[in-house]
């Protein structure tokens, strides 16, 4: 690898600007009344570790952390960790969009996979549909940034996500919460857990979260933006023994919101007024919308001794989605998109893992088998087209069934007590196979969207082909106690998102579709410090990284006459690098503040494409979408030492900002220039701690800010540019109570 001086220099600047700031927070915390920060442990390498010890770059929140800025669902953590993207898809109300340190996958259709795999309680989540996970009845969530392939394996070549649930208590327990606030918002959780046996204890939660539009369907008169989701969780977990612990976890959310069709960007044909950016004129699909997702895993740990102990994962989970995106946001059906998903995967995962004082680590074996599919209408419906038998509908139904199995290990040896060595390899067999028809039909629907007469004009692809990964993906670090208080590391890691076929490919403008498109990979270093002031009333985390990306997988969709084109590339190569800043310190016992900032550079150095007749190298003209070079956030959080009302009181203000960011590869004017967010919370929790009540405002200067769109100008496709944002200003208000 290349990397230039000023590159070292960034890195090594915000490495001895956080020594430099812990230094001086460790002589100015020195005040005895100042409480310490609590220590945070983590599972990102599979075992329990503080996250000052662990060579890998971490974010983790608990659950009062969460509660206390009233985290709605898991997308809230792109305002508070680095260099994180973290979305509802476009025209979506519970797709997942992530990206990290540049890499991950925005187009969400069933044959791609994700740059960044989320995992519920270990259970790798397959599909980014249903995965706006709420935040509810949880014990932490953990982000872990960079290729996590060793231990995580395929499709965690940017990060993972881990969302982990709550362990049951011994007594009886239970938990409500009933949220209520602007846009008719009305939110209701509830929790419970019991021992049913000596050796027994159930429990579980549910949760109904609803909210009116944030804006209006014009031509229909239905809420837009709205929600309407019930999600529920039920747990049993069996002790017989001191060294036997089984848990069972079930899972359902039903979200039937309706669909999210977008803002137009641009007119045509009609003037088309908009009150604001969250209204639409959408009226060729409709607003009906349905999204299902359910799963259910069993975990075992055996602990043969106080060193070794074997764990096995079995999980089953399922997805369907059925919904309408009218990418026009008109009432004629310019470009519209009836959509129909569907998704199942089995897994097992068993592990080894064993901690003595001098050595530790894991090894497992991984099985997945899962299908992904659907089936979508483009309906072109253009009137002024219609000389050329317009409207048109194609249809494109697929299915991808993939098979994965993997070997992994990861071994830690204390050299001394200062100094740690690591190394990791993980093998992994993928056999993807795919599936795609797609055929043109005359009118507004094809016989798979409801039109069983519609006449078919011509097929444009259908075949049946396979592809098979066998990457082995390494991971070696080396940690170093500088003092009991500063660890210093440095990693390389390797990771792999895995290749496969375009869903959407068209045979006779793209003949070569039907081979598929290549995996990615990306090798990536990466050096840190963690540590703080030694009466643990200052904490910090920084962290530089470079990585060389290959092989990117690049979705195009083009007008080629009156038809849309789809088209996957292996786009070539890139570089990414970057700094990461994390930090909570303790003023005083009243006067607390968390930092987080993330700065990434990202740029092609190889971008073939097709240009006229000739491929291209278009790397100059190119963009890393979703990945703002700045990022950050900042909060202050008052809590006065006198009771309030008879109990405590927490006050937070704070802030997140990102700079401006490409929408796309190709630059267009849905791109968002950069924006900052402001946001209080005022809590209080009763002596007792028995009752909460919570004040929340989020995104208190009502900023208009994009979070994805679509671009197809032109006459074609009714010059189809629109944008999705992000909520604006709310106020929420909450009471809680433990039983």
């Amino acid at each position: 690898m290349t990397i230039n001086k000023r590159q070292w220099f960034v890195g090594l600047v915000s490495l001895q600007a956080a020594t430099a700031l812990g230094s001086t927070m460790s002589v100015a915390q020195t005040a005895p009344q100042v409480a310490a920060i609590e220590e945070v442990v983590v599972t990102a390498r599979r075992r329990e570790e503080t996250l000052q010890d662990v060579p890998i770059a971490v974010s983790a929140f608990n659950a009062q952390a969460l509660e206390n800025i009233d985290a709605a669902n898991i997308t809230v953590l792109q305002q508070v960790t680095p260099n994180l993207t973290l979305q509802v898809a476009r025209g979506s109300n519970s797709t997942l969009i992530a990206f990290i340190r540049g890499i991950g996958q925005q187009d969400p259709v069933w044959s791609f996979e994700p740059g960044v795999g989320l995992y519920i309680d270990d259970v790798y989540m397959a599909r980014p549909q249903g995965a706006v996970l709420e935040i509810f009845d949880i014990d932490h969530v953990e982000v872990l940034r960079g290729p996590q392939g060793t231990l995580y394996g395929r499709n965690t070549i940017g990060g993972a996500i881990k969302y982990v649930s709550r362990r049951l208590g011994d007594d009886v327990e239970g938990r409500a919460k009933l949220s209520a606030g602007t846009y008719g918002q009305a939110d209701g959780v509830v929790s419970f857990s019991a021992p049913i046996a000596p050796t027994l204890k159930a429990g579980g939660a549910v949760g109904y979260f609803s909210r009116s539009g944030y804006g209006k369907n014009l031509t229909t008169g239905a809420e837009h933006y709205n929600q309407k989701l019930l999600t529920g969780r039920l747990t049993a977990e069996w002790t017989p023994s001191d060294s036997l612990f089984v848990r069972v976890t079930g899972d359902r959310t039903v979200d039937k919101s309706n669909p999210n069709h977008g803002h137009r960007e641009a007119p045509y044909l009609t003037s088309l007024v908009l009150p604001g950016v969250y209204d639409t004129q959408a009226a060729g699909l409709g607003d009906n919308n349905y999204v299902m997702t359910q799963g259910m895993s069993v975990l075992a740990e055996w602990k043969f001794s106080d060193e070794l102990t074997a764990k096995s994962i079995t999980a089953y989970r399922e997805g369907h989605t059925d919904t309408v995106i009218d990418f026009d946001g008109t009432p004629t059906p310019y470009l519209d998109v009836p959509a129909t998903y569907a998704d199942e995967q089995f897994s097992q995962e068993f592990q080894l893992l064993y901690q003595s004082e001098r050595v530790q680590g894991v090894a497992g074996f991984y099985y997945m088998n899962s299908v992904a599919s659907g089936e979508f209408d483009t309906v072109v419906g253009n009137p002024l087209l219609a000389v050329l038998g317009y409207p048109r509908t194609t249809a494109t139904y697929g299915k991808t069934p993939t098979r994965s199995v993997a070997v992994f290990g990861d071994v830690s040896f204390n050299v001394s007590d200062a100094l740690s060595v690591s190394a990791g390899l993980r093998w992994t067999h993928d056999k993807r196979i795919g599936a795609v028809y797609r055929a043109d039909y005359t009118g507004l629907r094809s016989p798979y969207q409801g039109a069983p007469n519609a006449p078919r004009l011509l097929v444009r692809t259908d075949y049946r082909n396979t592809r098979t990964f066998e990457p082995l993906t390494p991971r070696v670090s080396v940690s170093y106690k500088i003092s009991p208080d500063f660890t210093t590391y440095a990693a390389y890691s390797k990771g792999f998102k895995s290749g496969g076929f375009d869903p959407r490919g068209d045979a006779i403008l793209t003949p070569t579709t039907s081979a598929g498109f290549n995996a990615e990979k990306v090798n990536s270093y990466e050096i840190g410090l963690k540590g703080g002031s030694p009466n643990k009333t200052f904490t910090f985390a920084a962290a530089g990284f470079y990585s060389q990306y290959r092989d990117q997988q690049v979705t195009l969709q083009s007008l080629v006459g009156t038809t849309v084109a789809s088209q996957v590339q292996n786009a070539g190569r890139s570089r990414i690098w970057g700094t990461e800043l994390e930090g909570t310190a303790h003023f005083t016992s009243e006067l607390s503040a968390t930092l987080s900032l993330g700065y990434t550079n990202a740029k092609f150095q190889q971008y073939l494409a097709l240009v006229g007749t000739t491929v291209q190298d278009v790397s100059t003209l190119r963009l890393f979408q979703n990945t703002p070079k700045w990022n950050g956030s900042f909060a202050l959080t008052y809590r006065p030492e006198a009771d309030v009302m008879g109990g405590g009181l927490a006050i937070t203000g704070w802030a997140s900002f990102r700079s401006k960011y490409s929408m796309f590869e190709i630059p267009s004017q849905l791109d968002q220039s950069g924006y900052a967010l402001a946001n209080a919370d005022i809590v209080w929790t009763s002596g007792s701690g028995r009752y909460e009540i919570g004040l929340h405002g989020k995104n208190l200067t009502n900023k208009h800010y994009r979070v994805g769109g679509y671009n197809f100008p032109g006459a074609t496709l009714g010059n189809t540019i629109t944008g999705y944002y992000g909520p604006p200003r709310t106020v929420t208000g909450s009471i809680g109570v433990k039983l």
